[in-house]
């Protein structure tokens, strides 16, 4: 039985994880759970798999949540405290870490310190602080599993095989759903266009980066960190079918791809039970249904956010966490119809061009250049 904590338990992955517990009860257990403010789908989970322990985001959604349980509820904790707390309980074999955003970090640091294996959703976690999160997996001998359908595609493709014959990653992208559309169009792009994905089903703040592509380039940053592999050695191929999830290309010519129907809940479900396979509920895939599968190169005038991503990466440590932080700014800009669509790389460009990349030496650090990022970002915005 491995028991369970799950961070971000209302977004998508949580929910999909949840799917999977509720499949498989014979093999887990879960203890702990966390939500933002979503109180009503966070009861439905209290009360379907009885976790000991429950985070919220503040005093007030706590005490809210307590008014709609009944005698007997689960502890409830709240804000940072209660992540850290969900994060590194005594009883939890493997931690969740599916919070969108820099917010997953701080939790997702304690819970590896603490000696937990993690399953990670949370590619801001390794975007912001990857040397250091990775210094610390292998300073306390956890276990760190993708569950990004791209990274655990290349996690399976790499099975097997010794990381020096590898001589590239290639990530997968959809292109989004203004892949085809004329540059002059896009700047009128509406909240509800860029929240239209043609493939996949996930939360507000995802979509729009992989509308901008950023999504692709922090999936970029993260594989540097988790797989230990240089900028130019991982490449980006827009495959707008998302059959082939990613790719490895080795050094005698052949290439190792892991394909599937795009369904969050397989790699969740190998992220949970690695090295074995359960069934998960995911369509098979029927390759005699598919009428073809097209790869082509980024165009990078079109999607400067992962050019500003690879330079990111290229710039220094502290630069990844800069470009995340205005991103999320920029996103939550454009959400609320402050900014349009194509100023987002441009609000990300202007912030970053402020900044002095360095190394860290903390997670304090990372949150400093968090904070700065933000605050940047933010004055810029103000400023337009």
């Amino acid at each position: 039985m491995k028991r369970l904590g799950i961070l971000g338990s209302t977004g998508s992955i949580g929910v999909s994880t949840l799917e999977i517990v509720a499949a498989h009860r014979d093999r887990f257990e879960v203890v702990a759970l966390t939500a933002g403010s979503n109180l009503e789908l966070l009861k439905s989970q209290i009360e379907e798999f009885s976790p000991r322990l429950v985070a919220v985001a503040s005093e007030d959604l706590a005490r809210d949540l307590g008014e709609m349980l009944p005698f007997g509820r689960p502890e409830i904790l709240c804000g940072v405290p209660g992540l850290i707390a969900a994060a590194t309980a005594a009883d939890i074999d493997m931690v969740v870490a599916a919070i969108v955003g820099a917010a997953g970090l701080v939790p997702t640091a304690a819970a590896i310190k603490a000696g937990k294996d993690v399953a990670l959703a949370n590619k801001e976690t390794l975007v912001t602080a990857g040397r250091l999160i990775m210094e610390m997996v292998a300073e306390n001998g956890v276990s760190l599993y993708p569950v990004d359908s791209e990274h655990s595609a290349v996690f399976q493709s790499l099975q097997g095989h010794r990381a020096r014959d590898v001589k590239r990653i290639i990530l997968t992208a959809s292109g989004g759903p203004f892949l085809n559309y004329p540059p002059d169009k896009l700047a009128q792009v509406s909240v509800t266009d860029a929240l239209n994905h043609p493939n996949w089903s996930m939360g507000r703040k995802i979509t729009i980066d992989s509308a901008t592509m950023m999504n692709k380039g922090l999936e970029v940053i993260e594989a540097r960190w988790l797989f230990d592999m240089p900028a130019e050695k991982i490449a980006v191929n827009i495959h707008p079918q998302s059959i082939i999830h990613s790719m490895v290309e080795y050094v005698d010519g052949c290439v190792m791809a892991q394909l599937g129907v795009p369904d969050m809940k397989a790699p969740i479900a190998y992220a949970l039970t690695y090295p074995e396979r359960v069934p998960t509920g995911v369509k098979p895939l029927d390759l005699t249904a598919l009428s073809g599968l097209s790869f082509f190169n980024p165009d990078h005038e079109r999607f400067p956010a992962l050019r500003l991503a690879y330079r990111a990466l290229e710039s220094g440590e502290s630069m990844p966490a800069v470009l995340n932080a205005a991103n999320e700014v920029a996103v939550e800009a454009f959400l609320t119809g402050r900014i349009r669509f194509t100023e987002i790389p441009v609000l990300i460009e202007r912030t970053m061009a402020a900044h002095d990349p360095h190394s860290f030496a903390t997670i304090e650090d990372v949150l400093v250049a968090d904070r700065w990022g933000r605050g940047k970002a933010r004055e810029l915005l103000e400023n337009t």
